[in-house]
C-alpha cells in the first residue's frame, strides 16, 4: 500500500514538474512582446527592437531615438505566487532606470477565486510607474501602491519582481553603456573567492554551539516591535494592535542550511541527514525553518494553494518561495539542547533556482494582520543568513566576490533588535486562528444567530407551514439575509474549491485544523452544514444558506410575479440532466488529485465568485456566464442548482447518511395526487410521490401543501369528513336541547320498547 502511495505521489510530482517547472526555462519576452503596443507600455514610443541579451530585453524607440528597454520580470527574477508559476509582467525602463510603464500580461494565479478583479491588480502595478528602484528604492516592507486586500501575496510578488528586476536591468544597461552602475564596483575594491559548503566538516554540534557560531540564523520580534512595524507602514494598524505583553514573543524564527554535513547532522540526526542526502539532486540544497510565538510563519496558503506565502528566500536580486512539493514537516530538531518548536520544517531548494548556500542570503518574512473583514495590512522583515567561514571552503573555479557585497537586507530589520528570550518562552501562546476568530467575533455571532433561527424553523416546521403567508415571509426574509449579509457582505460563499482543498490536504498528509480554522465564516458554515446533513441532508445549506441559491430563488420569485411563464421540464429529462453536476464534480475531484490549482480554475463553472464575491465586476465573459445562468433560472427555478452545481453534488454524497426523514407524505401522494410533484421548485418529488433526498433543498413547500386546506385533496377530504361529523353532532345536540323534540323521543322510545316486548 505504501509503495503504491509513494509511486502515486512521485508520479504526481513528475507531472507537476513538467507542468510548472519545465516551461520556466524558456524566455518569455519573444512570445509576449507582440501582445503590447509600444505606446501602451512606454509613452510616445513607436516601435520595439529585437529581443536580445541575458536577461533578455528589447530596446524601445521613439522614431529613431532609443529611449529605453522593455523586459518580462519572469525572465529576470524567479518569483512566483500561489500558482507556483511565474507572473509575467512587462516593465519599461528609460535609460536612467526609471519605470515608465508596467503591465501584467500573463499569470496563473487563482486570485479571481478569492474575489479579486484583475483591474485592481493593474491599478496596483500602475503605482510603480515613475519609480526609480536603483536611485530611490521603496522602503522595505512597503509598496508605492495600496495593497489589494485578498491578493496580498500575489501583489507583493508582482511588486517585488518589478523592483528587483528593474535594478538588475538598470545595472545591465549601465554596463552596456560603459557606465559604472550605482551599486557597481569602484577601482581597487578587493575581492574574495566564491565559497562552497565544506562537505568534509562533519562534527556534530549542540544547539548552543550552532547559535554561537551563527550556523543557525535567529530573528526574534516582540509584540511591541511587530505592532510598531505595522503601524509605521499603515497607521490604521495602530488601532488594532496584537494583544499581549509588549515584550512577549510575536515570532521567534530560526533558519539554517542543513545540506552542509556538520549543520545537517546536528539538526536532523545522523539518519535524518542520510535520508536528506538521498533526496537531494545535483545543485539542490536544504534549508531548515523553525519558529515559535503567536505568529505563524507557515500561514495557511500552502494548504489552500500549495505555497508558503509568508516566507521567501532571497539572494542578491533573485528569490523564490517554497511549495508543498519542497516541504517535509519535522517533529523536532535533534541537536542537543534544541527547544521544541511549534512549527519546524525542512525544505529543498528548487532545481531551477541557482542558490549558493555558502553565500549570503536572507529569509524574508511577511507579517500581515487583518484589520477588518476586507482590510489587511502587511510589512516584511528579514532574517539575514551567511554560513560561517568555518563551514565553507573556497571555490577555485568560481568568480571572485566583492568583499563589500551587501546582503539585501530590509531596513525594517534594523528596527528589530534581538532580545533575550528568557523565561517568557513558557508563556501560553495564542494561535493565529484564535486571533482571527476574536477579531471577527461579532459577525460569527450573527451567523450563529442565523443558524439558530434556521434550526428553530426546522424543528418547528409543522407549525410554520400551516400558515402559508407567514412561511413565505420568513423564507424570503431569510434568503434575503443570506444573499445580502452572508454572501455580498461577508463573502462567505461555500464552494466546491473548499471540498477539493480539504480532500487534497488529506491525501497529501497536510491536514491541520489550525489552517482550516483560519477563515471563521467558512469554517462555521461548513461545520453547521456537516451537522445539518445528518439531520436534513444537503437541503439546509442548498435551500437556506447558499447565497447564489438565494439569488436564484428570489429572482425567480420576482419573475413569477411579473408573469414570466415557467418551463416545465419532463421528469424523465430532468432526471437525466441532474447527472451533469455529478459528472462535473467527479471531473474536478480527479483533476485536483493531480493539480489543485488547475481544478480551482475549472471550478469557475460555479458562478459564485462573479455573482457573490465580485458583485459582477469582472471580465465580460464571466459576467455573461453568471447572468446567463440567472436568466435560465427565471424560467426554470434554480436551474444551476438542479443541473450544474458541483458543490450540491459533493454534498449529496455524504447526505446519504441522513438519519431522520422530517418531510411528511400521505399514502395518496403520487397516486393520484400530483400537486407536490408539479410544484416542487427543484423537481425533487417523483410522479410516484417519493422525495429524492439527493435533490431536495428542504424548502418546505411540499409541507405547506401537505397542510393546505384548499389545495391538498387529502386535507380537503379529511376536512369535509370532519365537517359532516361536526354537523351531525351539532344537529344531535340541538335536538337534545329542544323540549318538544324530547317528548317525541320519549314516545318513540316507548313504542320501540313495546314492539320489542311483543
Amino acid at each position: 500500500m505504501m509503495s503504491v502511495r509513494l509511486f502515486f505521489r512521485q508520479f504526481v510530482q513528475l507531472l507537476l514538474w513538467c507542468a510548472l517547472i519545465a516551461p520556466v526555462y524558456a524566455e518569455r519576452l519573444p512570445e509576449l512582446i507582440g501582445k503590447v503596443q509600444p505606446s501602451e507600455i512606454f509613452p510616445n514610443a513607436t516601435r520595439f527592437g529585437q529581443p536580445e541579451g541575458k536577461p533578455m530585453t528589447a530596446k524601445v524607440f521613439e522614431g529613431d531615438k532609443e529611449v529605453g528597454v522593455v523586459y518580462i520580470t519572469s525572465d529576470v527574477v524567479n518569483t512566483r505566487g500561489y500558482s507556483s508559476k511565474p507572473i509575467d509582467t512587462m516593465v519599461a525602463l528609460d535609460k536612467d532606470g526609471t519605470i515608465r510603464g508596467a503591465k501584467m500580461l500573463k499569470h496563473n494565479e487563482p486570485i479571481l477565486l478569492v474575489g479579486i478583479p484583475v483591474s485592481k491588480v493593474d491599478n496596483f502595478i500602475n503605482g510603480y510607474i515613475g519609480l526609480n528602484p536603483t536611485k530611490n528604492p521603496p522602503k522595505a516592507g512597503s509598496t508605492p501602491s495600496e495593497i489589494v486586500t485578498g491578493a496580498t501575496v500575489t501583489v507583493v510578488v508582482i511588486g517585488d519582481s518589478i523592483v528587483r528586476s528593474a535594478r538588475i536591468i538598470t545595472a545591465q544597461m549601465a554596463k552596456q553603456d560603459g557606465v559604472q552602475a550605482a551599486s557597481g564596483t569602484a577601482a581597487g575594491v578587493q575581492t574574495r573567492p566564491h565559497r562552497l559548503p565544506n562537505m568534509d566538516k562533519t562534527d556534530v554540534l549542540s544547539w548552543d554551539d550552532l547559535l554561537a557560531q551563527k550556523a543557525v540564523g535567529h530573528l526574534r520580534i516582540t509584540i511591541q516591535q511587530a505592532n510598531d512595524l505595522l503601524a509605521q507602514n499603515n497607521p490604521a494598524a495602530a488601532e488594532k494592535p496584537e494583544q499581549g505583553q509588549p515584550e512577549d514573543t510575536f515570532i521567534d524564527l530560526y533558519t539554517a542550511v542543513v545540506s552542509q554535513p556538520s549543520i545537517g547532522k546536528s539538526l536532523l540526526g545522523e539518519q535524518g541527514f542520510v535520508d536528506l542526502q538521498a533526496r537531494l539532486k545535483p545543485n539542490q540544497s536544504a534549508i531548515m525553518v523553525a519558529g515559535a510565538g503567536v505568529y505563524s510563519w507557515k500561514g495557511s496558503g500552502y494548504v489552500r494553494g500549495g505555497i508558503f506565502d509568508r516566507i521567501e528566500v532571497i539572494q542578491q536580486d533573485n528569490g523564490f518561495r517554497f511549495t508543498d512539493l519542497h516541504h517535509t514537516r519535522l517533529l523536532d530538531l535533534q541537536a542537543a539542547g534544541a527547544p521544541h518548536f511549534k512549527e519546524v520544517s525542512l525544505f529543498v531548494t528548487p532545481e531551477e533556482f541557482a542558490f549558493d548556500p555558502a553565500e549570503p542570503w536572507h529569509l524574508q518574512l511577511m507579517i500581515q494582520r487583518e484589520l477588518g473583514v476586507q482590510n489587511k495590512v502587511f510589512v516584511t522583515t528579514d532574517l539575514n543568513y551567511q554560513m560561517p567561514q568555518a563551514f565553507t571552503v573556497d571555490d577555485p573555479n568560481g568568480e571572485p566576490v566583492l568583499l563589500d557585497t551587501p546582503v539585501q537586507a530590509a531596513s525594517a530589520t534594523a528596527a528589530v533588535p534581538e532580545l533575550d528570550l528568557g523565561a517568557e518562552a513558557d508563556n501560553p501562546q495564542r494561535a493565529l486562528w484564535q486571533q482571527l476568530w476574536q477579531d471577527k467575533m461579532p459577525h460569527i455571532i450573527a451567523i450563529c444567530v442565523m443558524l439558530l433561527i434556521l434550526t428553530v424553523i426546522f424543528f418547528f416546521q409543522d407549525t410554520l407551514v400551516k400558515h402559508e403567508r407567514l412561511y413565505k415571509g420568513v423564507r424570503h426574509a431569510y434568503l434575503t439575509m443570506t444573499l445580502v449579509y452572508i454572501g455580498w457582505y461577508l463573502h462567505a460563499q461555500l464552494s466546491v474549491v473548499n471540498v477539493l482543498t480539504l480532500s487534497s490536504s488529506i491525501v497529501q498528509g497536510h491536514f491541520s485544523w489550525d489552517y482550516f480554522l483560519m477563515d471563521p465564516f467558512i469554517f462555521t458554515l461548513w461545520s453547521a452544514t456537516a451537522v445539518a446533513m445528518l439531520l436534513w441532508g444537503r437541503g439546509a445549506f442548498c435551500g437556506w444558506l447558499c447565497p447564489f441559491g438565494s439569488l436564484q430563488e428570489l429572482s425567480n420569485t420576482l419573475a413569477k410575479k411579473l408573469g414570466v411563464k415557467q418551463i416545465n421540464v419532463p421528469f424523465g429529462v430532468h432526471t437525466r440532466l441532474t447527472a451533469i453536476k455529478y459528472v462535473i464534480f467527479m471531473a474536478l475531484f480527479g483533476v485536483s488529485l493531480y493539480e489543485l490549482g488547475l481544478a480551482e480554475k475549472w471550478a469557475e463553472v460555479e458562478p459564485f465568485k462573479t455573482a457573490i464575491i465580485l458583485h459582477f465586476v469582472r471580465e465580460w465573459w464571466f459576467v455573461l456566464f453568471a447572468v446567463a445562468l440567472l436568466v435560465a433560472g427565471l424560467f426554470i427555478e434554480r436551474f444551476f442548482c438542479r443541473y450544474l452545481c458541483p458543490l450540491g453534488a459533493a454534498m449529496a454524497i455524504p447526505a446519504k447518511l441522513q438519519i431522520f426523514n422530517w418531510l411528511r407524505r400521505y399514502p395518496m401522494c403520487g397516486n393520484p395526487c400530483q400537486i407536490c410533484n408539479h410544484e416542487c421548485p427543484v423537481q425533487a418529488i417523483a410522479p410516484e410521490g417519493d422525495i429524492n433526498p439527493n435533490e431536495c433543498i428542504q424548502c418546505l413547500h411540499c409541507q405547506v401543501m401537505y397542510n393546505h386546506t384548499t389545495r391538498c385533496p387529502q386535507v380537503v377530504a379529511t376536512n369535509k369528513k370532519k365537517a359532516k361529523q361536526a354537523a351531525a353532532k351539532a344537529e344531535w345536540d340541538a335536538q337534545k336541547q329542544n323540549p318538544a323534540n324530547q317528548h317525541e323521543q320519549v314516545v318513540h322510545f316507548v313504542k320501540r320498547e313495546h314492539k320489542t316486548a311483543e
